[in-house]
């Protein structure tokens, strides 16, 4: 049955429908194939006149167009494949016109380069153009000596970036809300990994916490920035469109997805606690499989929002749901399974919200979504300043550009320009970041050559030869977002493959290619090691207080809502935004300086206490956000208990903004411990639940205070 299925969708049209659903479903293999149409359509050609040479050139062309591509509306994206062929015609021009005169075109490159990367802090549209500015002037010095005219590549790549330009925007015009549609797809994807992780904890224990948590984390950061992307997407869809209602379907899936987010970043308990309870083990396996069932109703909307289908909400949430509350009901009300009952809401809620997820679209206010309100004038100037990440990264990186052109002039270095094009690649805004480059160029680049010469030796044929780079450069696209070090592997094939047709030379050039690679790849490392270097110790104590202050916003913001639910939500979502970002960067430290030298690895243990805290302050807070729809959740005598942990954040926050211990108060001890008493009086149940949540956020902020005091004392 299952092989008549198969027969009949390849049938008439099937096969074809097949394939295009197939291809919507994975927005890199789309992007890949974009690129290597527009490639082969640009290359056979000319290889098959004769001219090898024009044809590769108006590839890179298109390689360097789709490498600057950018999320924006169809007329926003005819507005950046202007600037992109205008800024490319200008970068490829001046390596040409300057490259005769070497002091020139080393201030040339310094000048541009600077200029470059601080336009590209202007927003995300300028920053792919300005990359690809960056890349076409580094392609055009590599082609310089085999150009037959001044004119030639100043022409020929920005012309193969037209032609990627084109095809790209011909397929989203013929569905405009592509690019809404793949940028909710991935948030929904990133919550669906981070919901399969979570579910690990029920049960667990408190060593397997620890190793959990650690990539709860790390999914979080990814999360979030498929966050960032999607509220960048709808803000340029919505400056764009005339009627904003018809963003109205995307800006409600939105608000879902930052509402789930909050549930299933939520805790109510100590996990390990509860599982140590042999009672609670069938309970916490069953809310485990529950959170299963979220994490792949999550995949399904993804999948049904890329391939243009209805999506279809699981029946077996009932059933388990059910179940759930049925045992909970049977269970002994002495032991501790009823705190579970809170947690099991939570998730009920989830379950609701998917699956009304289509209903009330229409009605209702229209969400909103935060976006950044600085003029351009405003973002620039505050990039032209010594102490700013974008602009020191814009000095390290033209540092780079001429040591670089030096060593090409000093040693005659026939392809040295791949220096450059290595630092462009590996160098980095921090250290971690770009030591991490560092190893994946390298062992991409060998990996490829191993691999490029056995593949050159199966086809060697001209026919062969060309297959080999347009397959390598769709693998190279395919890769690239998921992992680089495999992604320099095939460019490496890619570019063998491209001498071979140009001057049968592909192999030759390998060693050339292996030892600029290294070169340009232990310049960047060490520029950014010895040039403003910022170790992640110096930044801890900043990137705690912002945390502490963004978890104290949105704590406030939560206790607003409980006071009075509002229907547009927007300051709330962004408070809440906002510490998710905070408590990223407090993570992305922490993980950054186990890559940093020994000897500046200070307040190591100190930065992963401080972290773990953070998020689990963080996860309690969503917990009580979560719950902000129950009318009367906080009860008259509560309201005092809440205020007073809101205040000894904020005290905190002030001691810290002022680089001063913030050892956490007697009264906050006192209250916890007055809390603590009470709790063990209280029956069991949904009261003792919202008491034991609110001593968790206490408690986490104590043990916060007393970590973060640590640093003043070495």
């Amino acid at each position: 049955m299952k092989n008549k299925l198969t027969l009949d969708r390849f049938q008439g049209k099937g096969w074809y429908e097949f394939m295009i659903k197939n291809l919507w479903r994975y927005p890199n293999r789309l992007l890949a194939l974009k690129a290597a149409i527009a490639m082969s359509m640009l290359l056979i050609p000319f290889v098959v006149t004769g001219s090898a040479n024009m044809g590769f050139t108006l590839a890179l062309g298109a390689l360097a167009g789709a490498l600057s591509e950018t999320d924006d509306h169809p007329k926003g994206r005819v507005k950046t494949l202007i600037l992109t062929i205008i800024s490319f015609i200008i970068s490829s021009l001046s390596v040409e016109l300057l490259l005769p005169y070497p002091i020139l075109f080393g201030i040339g490159l310094i000048g541009s380069t600077i200029t470059f990367i601080v336009l590209g802090g202007l927003g995300e549209r300028y920053r792919g153009v300005t990359f690809g500015a960056l890349l076409v002037a580094i392609y055009t010095m590599l082609g310089a000596e085999i150009s037959p005219n001044w004119y030639w590549q100043p022409l020929l790549l920005p012309a193969g970036a037209l032609c990627y330009g084109i095809l790209s925007l011909i397929l989203l015009i013929l569905r405009p809300n592509r690019l809404l549609e793949e940028q909710l797809a991935q948030g929904f994807e990133d919550l669906s990994l981070y919901m399969k992780e979570k579910a690990r904890l029920f049960p667990s224990d408190s060593k397997s916490q620890e190793k959990i948590r650690g990539r709860l984390a790390t999914l979080n950061i990814q999360f979030i920035n498929s966050l960032e992307r999607c509220k960048n997407v709808l803000n340029s869809y919505s400056d764009a469109l005339d009627d904003p209602n018809e963003l109205r379907p995307y800006l409600h899936k939105f608000v879902l997805l930052q509402s789930l987010h909050e549930r299933a970043s939520s805790s109510h308990e100590r996990y390990d606690l509860i599982s140590d309870e042999a009672d609670n083990t069938e309970i916490l396996e069953g809310l485990g499989q529950l959170l299963l069932q979220l994490s792949l109703a999550c995949h399904e909307v993804s999948k049904s929002l890329l391939m243009g289908t209805t999506y279809q909400h699981p029946i077996s949430f009932k059933w388990t749901i059910a179940a759930l509350k049925d045992k909970i009901k049977k269970q002994n009300p002495t032991t501790k399974s009823t705190n579970l009952s809170l947690l099991l809401q939570n998730l009920t809620q989830s379950h609701l919200s998917l699956q009304n997820m289509s209903y009330y679209v229409d009605s209702g206010l229209l969400p909103k979504v935060d976006r950044d309100t600085k003029s351009l004038w405003q973002k620039l100037r505050e990039q032209l300043n010594w102490s700013h990440p974008r602009f020191r990264y814009a000095i390290r990186l033209s540092t780079c550009f001429l040591i670089g052109y030096f060593l090409i002039l000093g040693f005659h270095l026939e392809k040295g320009y791949w220096i450059l094009l290595t630092s462009l690649f590996v160098c980095q805004p921090s250290y971690s970041e770009t030591r991490k480059r560092l190893f994946q160029r390298i062992i991409g680049t060998l990996s490829g050559v191993v691999t490029g010469v056995l593949f050159v030796q199966i086809l060697p044929t001209l026919a062969g030869q060309v297959i080999l780079l347009l397959v390598a450069a769709y693998a190279f696209f395919v890769w690239l977002r998921k992992n680089y070090a495999l992604a320099v592997v095939f460019v490496t094939i890619f570019v063998m493959a491209a001498f071979n047709l140009i001057a049968g030379k592909g192999i030759v050039v390998m060693g050339a290619r292996v030892m600029d690679t290294i070169i340009g790849a232990v310049l960047a490392i060490i520029v950014v090691r010895f040039m403003w270097p910022d170790w992640q110790y110096k930044r801890l104590p900043n990137l705690l207080s912002t945390a502490l202050e963004k978890n104290r916003n949105y704590f406030t913001c939560i206790l607003q809502e409980y006071k009075e639910l509002n229907e547009d939500d927007l300051n709330y979502r962004i408070a809440r935004y906002r510490a998710n970002q905070a408590d990223n960067a407090l993570a992305l430290s922490w993980r950054g300086m186990k890559l940093e030298p020994k000897k500046h690895q200070k307040f190591q243990k100190h930065a992963f206490a401080l972290t773990y805290l953070n998020h689990a302050l963080l996860s309690y807070l969503s917990a009580l956000g979560s719950h902000r729809d129950i009318k009367n959740y906080i009860s008259d005598d509560q309201w005092e208990m809440f205020g007073n942990i809101e205040s000894e954040l904020s005290k905190a926050v002030s001691g810290l903004q002022k680089s001063e211990a913030c050892d956490p108060t007697q009264s906050l001890k006192t209250f916890i411990d007055n809390l603590g008493q009470k709790i063990t009086e209280i029956e069991r149940g949904t009261e003792r639940q919202k008491l034991v949540l609110l001593y968790n956020i206490a408690e986490v902020t104590e043990q916060l205070l007393e970590e973060a005091s640590k640093l003043f004392q070495e």
